[in-house]
């Protein structure tokens, strides 16, 4: 493969004068890798869109809304939220499904200096009141679904302005979405500090409660850039190895992505979203994931590239579908959330004709991607998720914090401007995961001569299914508040579509009775549907200890594999 002339054109787009020219700054009382010419915040990348005014960009079923619509709504909602009192430093809650106006209060949020709280659409009550509390927005805007979970406890949003999106009727002291946008207005003119949060994204936590990462303003613009460097550097490597240069007075195609994931995660948001934003494409939104409706779209929209976890794109290549469905505009085909595995990127390569596999491995805490590969490196190392991107420093450690040698395993830290700030109201959880600068990813990873990163194993006690982190601690902090439980472990059961599932080991005290249903349904009334253990196991005896205490979660997930789960 061409890694010579990779590093070649690495060295080159980064270099002084080069418009991916790296350069340090100070952030935090860090000295940490940088654009020199990135925008200094979110709102100068949206403004910046008003130039394709004219073009489709919000698509959702029979509804499409232009670029110059768009900015109408999202100047209506940021002029609409200043008059509420709104101010740089403030927080605006999202909490609904990837409709249209997901995206149109996000850009109104960040344009304004006011971080974006995301809230996750499968949470019940319980999880949506503790992060209204925990991150104290201003206002909630919210959809039909969402509204009775948060008026089932009015002391939710007792201080906060509640308004209704796609709810007919609405009730009494919720605002309706229509009355957002009536008066229209202008864009308020305000200046946004680079450090500030453009967006609150909560990730599942060690200890029970979901913790809000600080995605700044830097470092969603730095994550932006890097994806833009991914496929310049690629693309460059790639043609000067072949000879085949591109036309350089030729037009860039306008990206048409197929949103598949939740925008309240960076893979749709940040990754996503802002690329297609970025280069005047057309987003393509679902109401929910499913392959052949997937496929529909990208006939009848042109879909050049569609990124989802690795399940969507196995169901899109193996659906009855698939061979009679036009899907000749696609360029690339891959994932973020989880990687794919090996045989998946052979798959894609070989059954779709235009399309080439991509993927990035990053993290909420790094406003997005760390590493992405595409194409031919791709298909060469499959197992690889690619060399880190220009901003980032990388270095594998040992159980002490010592770097270890290239090709060696240890844990993967990592430092640069995508780091996000901290959690909000969690200095002890943001001590733990980043000292001196550098985040502690938890994934246990090599680095190779060429530089790429291959994630090996995982350090973090946690299930990864479709894409979710699930915290095996938070599950088990579930199970216990039955009173009938008297032990748990949780842990990753291997899944061929999700990649893993939830499965738990139970053991009761003595003289009580607990059926999987009922357990499941206590599960259902304070956490998510992702959480809830697919995979049970009454024990009649405790559950095996080390030395220490601690579960044998390896031993446990042997032993039991070979019995029946309830």
């Amino acid at each position: 493969m061409h890694y010579k002339e990779l590093k070649q054109a690495w060295a080159e787009l980064t270099a002084p004068g080069a418009p991916f020219e790296i350069a340090p700054v100070e952030v935090r009382g860090q000295m940490l890798r940088a654009f020199r010419h990135a925008p200094p915040s979110v709102r100068e990348i949206w403004l910046s869109t008003l130039q394709f005014a004219d073009r489709d960009y919000l698509i959702y079923q029979d509804e499409r809304l232009t670029y110059g619509q768009a900015h109408a709504k999202v100047n209506a909602i940021a002029a609409w939220l200043t008059a509420q009192g709104v101010v740089p430093g403030d927080r605006v809650a999202i909490a609904m499904r990837n409709y249209p106006e997901w995206m149109l209060i996000y850009w109104a949020c960040v344009s304004l200096g006011v971080a974006a709280v995301g809230m996750n659409a499968w949470w019940v009550t319980e999880e949506i009141a503790y992060a209204v509390k925990d991150s104290a927005p201003k206002v909630i805007f919210t959809d039909s679904e969402r509204l009775p979970r948060i008026l089932e406890r009015p002391e939710i949003a007792q201080d906060t302005l509640l308004v209704a999106v796609r709810t007919d009727p609405v009730p009494a002291g919720v605002i309706p979405w229509a009355d957002v946008l009536a008066n229209g207005g202008d864009m308020p003119a305000v200046s946004v500090d680079p450090d500030a949060d453009a967006c609150i994204f909560y990730t599942s936590g060690t200890t029970g409660f979901p913790k809000g990462a600080q995605l700044t303003h830097r470092g969603c613009v730095a994550n932006l850039m890097n994806l833009m460097f991914s496929g310049q550097v690629q693309a460059l490597a790639t043609a000067r190895a072949t000879g085949v240069m591109p036309d350089p007075d030729a037009a860039p195609p306008t990206p048409v992505g197929l949103i598949t994931t939740p925008l309240f995660h960076v893979t749709a948001n940040n990754c996503a979203a802002y690329a297609i934003s970025a280069g005047g494409g057309k987003m393509v939104l679902m109401y929910r994931w499913d392959a052949g409706e997937a496929l529909k779209l990208i006939e009848r929209e042109g879909v050049t590239a569609m990124s989802g976890v690795p399940t969507m794109a196995r169901e899109l290549i193996s659906h009855a579908d698939f061979a009679t469905t036009d899907t000749s505009s696609l360029m690339t085909l891959g994932g973020g959330g989880a990687q794919l595995p090996p045989d998946l990127v052979g798959k894609i390569d070989g059954q779709v004709k235009t399309a080439r596999p991509n993927t990035g491995y990053g993290m909420t805490e790094t406003c997005g991607i760390i590493t992405a590969v595409a194409a031919d490196f791709y298909v060469d190392k499959p197992s690889s998720c690619g060399p880190a991107m220009p901003t980032f420093e990388v270095k594998v450690v040992d159980d002490d914090g010592n770097a270890l040698p290239s090709g060696q395993v240890g844990e993967l830290w990592v430092k640069g401007t995508p780091v996000i700030k901290g959690y909000i109201n969690r200095p002890d959880a943001t001590a733990e995961s980043i000292s001196q600068g550098w985040l502690k990813t938890g994934d246990v990873a090599r680095i190779d001569d060429d530089d790429f990163i291959f994630i090996v194993d995982r350090k973090k006690d946690m299930v990864l299914r479709g894409g979710e982190n699930v915290y095996c601690a938070e599950v088990e902090a579930t199970i216990f508040r039955h009173p009938a439980v008297a032990e748990t472990c949780v842990f990753g059961v291997p899944d061929a579509r999700l990649g893993e599932e939830v499965g738990a080991a139970v053991v009761l005290r003595p003289g009580e009775v607990l059926s999987a249903a009922d357990l499941r349904a206590h599960c259902a009334a304070i956490s998510a549907k992702h959480k809830i253990p697919r995979y049970l196991w009454f024990l009649d005896d405790p559950i095996p200890r080390n030395a220490s205490g601690k579960f044998l979660k390896r031993q446990l997930r042997e032993t039991l594999a070979v019995e029946v789960a309830v």
